[in-house]
């Protein structure tokens, strides 16, 4: 058997995340994106979407959806990136005026706020 290492939150993030101040987000699409992963029969997303939305939400994440402005504003972005998914998340970072965190490096060539860990 082999031992499974789980991603670990960098430690500078996980006390961001801690701040009794933090205003945290997170975007439908994340959970649109993990739950076709799982469809697909990915084994590195084998856990419970509806478990991650309500974990989220109780934890006093807002919660994103997509809008039609998120939409328009895709087709403002360059194309240095071709994941529709990415793309959308970026899209509403910028709209939303909100910083877009990623482990993604190629995002971090897009201006705006963007954190990658």
């Amino acid at each position: 058997m082999g031992c499974e290492s789980k991603p670990k939150i960098p430690l500078a993030v996980r006390d961001t995340i801690l701040e009794p101040e933090a205003e945290l987000t997170f975007s439908v699409v994340s959970i649109w994106e993990i739950a076709i992963k799982q469809s697909q029969g990915r084994r590195d997303f084998d856990f419970d979407t509806a478990d991650l939305r309500a974990g989220l939400l109780g934890a006093g994440y807002s919660e994103l959806p997509v809008l039609g402005v998120h939409g328009v504003a895709v087709a403002t972005i360059p194309m240095l990136h071709r994941d529709p998914f990415d793309r959308i998340l970026l899209a509403q970072a910028m709209v939303e005026g909100l910083e877009l965190w990623t482990v993604d490096t190629q995002l971090a060539r897009y201006p705006g706020r963007i954190r990658v860990f």
